[in-house]
């Protein structure tokens, strides 16, 4: 039989919907569905035929439509938007029937009247980039229609649009039913969020200024982040008690990122939301919700400001890698070029911590004075020493002290410098030294989970395994979901170790192995607490296991120099049980 053959042509596919359908239909449901229908039959479907389109299908709040030519498609959602614009006038803001509109021009496949492919899928991805009464369009639409409308374009940059393979560039079309008149400012080199003032939910004026304090503490904490650029409060609240859409926030204000969130007080308990969106798309990256008792309101306030900042920080963080990544490298700014070799770094392999140096490196290159290339270059060179190489860590000391000296000289007020150096001192055996960079670090940013960890784990392996546990626990509540979970638990399991818990060395072990079953570490604490308890056979296929890695042999041989002698032999004690040899 002959396959039957597929219908194709190149199109300009328009997708439209209504911004906020949901809230409209909750508030007046018979009436938006009304006014939607007057809207179709005297405004949308005689534009859409004015103009040579088809109407594909429509939807409870959307449509998509067909063009032959993009100017069509353009001069359509236009006038579309204008006549939107006249009819919004004299409606109040919170009652507007306010349309969204993505155009793009792509080869499209028909099967039963419906219409498929990617330039169908960019189009219902660009609507979803478009303000209230906006219009974006691809950059393929604009060059097409360019000096054949009277229309202005804005020029959005590139973007990459969920389940598009290839980022597509962007264009906002200015019409006076657009919002977007107001001024956009450009984006910071790093990632730039603004908090916005919280509701107050519990009809009470007086408990406004709770709402708005636990909004300021949470900028004065994710302001101790140097990897953040936060808005002031002075800007960001403008915005308090407006209906304004994320995406014109994020224009006016030149933010990634914006933090909204909720405050409702009953009861004598205190129910606090707060939800982090991507600007330009609306998505939301974080929500969370803290129910608490308001028996001391001041704490009830401090610990929910520092939940909220410790969730905020590695959630942007890692949207940021993952949007870096998605850039050729010669793109790439100093700023991007760091976060490009994090994304590598938290990998943890051999063969990507070499990608990551290449990275930071370039970073350095492109920008001499910036401290993060320097201290992610000696991340990546302690990592190399510590976990991936047999090369003796006092060889590789010198470089790590010389790149994180760097770092701290350039931005004194960087936590991340003073861990890198912290971690760089532990290795020349200066405890002391290395003890008083990591305080110092926490003390700059008290929710860097990187800060926290290390200091944990400096604790730990110097005569302070309690507090060393708890800083660790304090590390894995700060980045519930870091790439560095296992090293944290792994460092745990050999705090438990020291503390003579070995059932729960035993247990920890196992947890970090489940996640990591490629780093000796696990299984040389679990082989010592095994033969610690006397279960000598599973001791012995556990260090048989971490007798695979050079690195354990390598530190077998030789005491890692920011462990004391002391812990260094009670763990030697523990694997000679298991079956070490002498």
């Amino acid at each position: 039989m002959a396959e039957e053959r597929v219908e194709r042509r190149l199109a300009a596919v328009l997708a439209a919907d209504v911004a906020g359908y949901s809230r409209l239909m909750g508030v007046d449901e018979e009436g938006t569905l009304a006014a939607l229908k007057v809207l179709r039959k005297s405004l949308i479907d005689p534009k859409i035929a004015e103009h040579r389109g088809r109407i594909v299908k429509t939807t409870g709040d959307g449509a998509l439509v067909e063009f032959a030519s993009p100017v069509d498609a353009v001069r359509c959602a236009g006038e579309i938007q204008r006549g939107m614009s006249e009819r919004n006038a004299a409606v109040p803001s919170d009652r507007r029937i306010e349309f969204r509109i993505g155009i793009n021009v792509g080869d499209i496949v028909i099967d039963a009247g419906d219409i498929f492919g990617d330039g169908v899928n960019v189009a219902a991805r660009l609507e979803g980039l478009a303000e209230p009464g906006g219009i974006c369009v691809s950059s393929r639409v604009q060059e097409d229609v360019q000096g054949k409308v009277d229309i202005a374009f804005e020029d959005a940059g590139e973007q990459q649009l969920k389940n598009i393979a290839k980022p597509v560039r962007v264009y906002r079309v200015r019409t006076n039913g657009s919002r977007a008149n107001s001024p956009t400012l450009a984006l910071p080199d790093k990632p730039s969020i603004a908090v916005l003032a919280f509701q107050n939910m519990s009809g009470d004026p007086d408990q406004e200024y709770f709402a708005d304090g636990i909004a300021e503490d949470i900028i004065t904490a994710l302001s101790r982040n140097r990897l953040l650029f936060v808005i002031a409060r002075n800007s960001s609240f403008i915005y308090k008690g407006r209906a304004v859409d994320v995406k014109q926030i994020g224009r006016e204000l030149g933010v990634r990122y914006v933090l909204e969130g909720s405050v409702r007080k009953s009861a004598g308990r205190v129910r606090i939301t707060g939800q982090l969106i991507e600007a330009a798309t609306s998505v939301h990256l974080w929500a969370e919700r803290y129910d608490r008792d308001l028996s001391d309101i001041f704490a009830v306030q401090d610990e929910i400001t520092s939940n909220v900042a410790m969730a905020i920080g590695p959630t942007v963080a890692q949207a940021e890698r993952e949007r870096v990544a998605r850039k050729l490298p010669e793109n790439l700014s100093a700023w991007e070029a760091y976060h490009r070799g994090l994304w590598h770094f938290l990998k943890q392999r051999p063969d990507e911590n070499d990608k990551s140096k290449q990275f930071f490196q370039q970073a350095i290159d492109l920008d001499p004075n910036f401290a993060p290339g320097y201290h992610g270059l000696a991340f990546a060179h302690t990592w190399d020493c510590q976990i991936y190489t047999v090369r003796p860590l006092t060889d590789c000391a010198p470089l790590m002290l010389t790149l994180s000296r760097k770092a701290t000289e350039l931005d004194d007020a960087d936590a991340t410098a003073h861990v890198a150096l912290g971690m760089a001192l532990d290795l020349t055996e200066d405890r002391e030294g290395a003890g008083s960079e990591l305080e110092r670090a926490v003390s700059l940013d008290p929710n860097h989970a990187w800060a926290i960890g290390i200091l944990g784990l400096s604790y730990g392996v110097n005569g302070r395994p309690r507090e060393g546990i708890e800083n660790l626990q304090r590390a894995i509540r700060a980045s519930p979901h870091d790439p560095l979970t296992w090293a944290w638990l792994t460092w745990i399991a050999s705090m438990y170790y020291f503390l003579e818990d070995y059932d729960a060395a035993v247990r920890t072990a196992d947890s970090v192995i489940r996640l990591r079953p490629d780093h000796y570490q696990a299984y040389r604490t679990r082989a010592a607490a095994l033969g610690q308890l006397g279960r000598a056979e599973e001791g012995k296929d556990a260090l048989h296991q971490a007798a695979q890695f050079n690195a354990f042999t390598a530190w077998v041989r030789t005491r890692h120099p920011g462990w004391r002698q002391k812990e260094y032999a009670h763990l030697l004690e523990g694997l000679r049980k298991a079956g070490l040899p002498d």
